[in-house]
């Protein structure tokens, strides 16, 4: 039986439970308690704060966890980094005041920071050469320089709505972050096993993310240019149709790629383009 360790509430959480249930892991999450065990695969789960999550796995408690790499990357416990889940983004960021002239790293020289990441920021500041008072906040790091408390902050940044409401401008990206699967340093094989199957089935969902399966017919004469046109994991599905001289092709395309390709498609007289919803990916 293998452990995963998530985050109890929040965005991650909701995106955790999410991947877990398009990987075939089903929660009943009406009877969610603070340990659970799946329904269909040979997994439990432990819900615990995101900053608890590192910790318990370096520790063996949980075998693996969901977590953003900006909390793996503060809290510094051993455990391996298994795979990048392509959800949860973020920057941590160095901001100030909106109103303050800044001119480079050397503005936070003898300077007051206010963060929840303090060994991030050190470890910044300590390979650029910067001397500064960094102040440890747990709470809301963004209302320091206004309370007085701070002359800058180093805090998560997602869309940069919350600096902007708070007076602030962000000056430095320190630290890019997404949610990582970790794991306990030296699993036994019989849980390696399972948790190879498990990032095989999340490699598939992610595969999935932003892509369109895309089907259309086509004259038999533009297939070769259409094929030009059309990515594919291999190559295009041809299949011929009972007109004569028609074909249908069937294809896997990114969806920000997607409006270009159907109006290059249907500049060589593609008709009937069908546009599907495409789950997950299994190569």
């Amino acid at each position: 039986m293998l452990r995963i360790a998530i985050q109890t509430k929040g965005r991650l959480n909701e995106q955790s439970v999410e991947l877990l249930r398009e990987a075939g892991v089903i929660i009943k999450e009406e009877k969610r308690k603070f340990l659970m065990r799946a329904a269909n695969f040979p997994v439990e789960i432990l819900f615990l704060r995101d900053d608890d999550i590192p910790q318990t796995v370096a520790m063996g408690a949980a075998d693996l966890g969901i977590v953003g790499y900006n909390e793996v990357a503060e809290r510094g416990y051993e455990v391996d980094i298994l795979q990048y889940l392509g959800f949860g983004g973020c920057r941590i960021s160095l901001a100030v005041p909106k109103n303050v002239q800044y001119n480079g790293l050397d503005y936070f020289n003898g300077k007051r920071i206010a963060t929840s990441y303090p060994n991030v920021l050190q470890r910044f500041f300590d390979e650029k050469g910067i001397t500064a008072k960094i102040h440890t906040i747990t709470g809301s790091v963004e209302i320091a320089p206004a309370a007085g408390l701070a002359d800058a902050i180093f805090d998560i940044v997602s869309s940069g709505g919350t600096l902007i409401s708070n007076g602030l401008v962000e000056v430095e990206q320190v630290l890019h972050s997404e949610a990582v699967l970790i794991g306990t340093p030296q699993l036994c094989e019989e849980k390696m096993n399972i948790v190879r199957q498990l990032m095989s089935r999340f490699d598939s969902v992610q595969k999935g993310y932003g892509k369109k399966y895309l089907v259309l017919n086509l004259p038999s004469s533009a297939l070769d240019e259409a094929v030009k046109i059309l990515p594919a994991m291999r190559s295009p599905t041809v299949i011929p149709l009972a007109q004569s001289g028609w074909c249908s092709l069937q294809t896997v395309v990114d969806e920000k790629e997607l409006w270009d390709i159907i109006e290059r498609l249907k500049a060589i007289g593609a008709e009937g383009i069908l546009v599907l919803a495409l789950e997950k990916i299994v190569l």
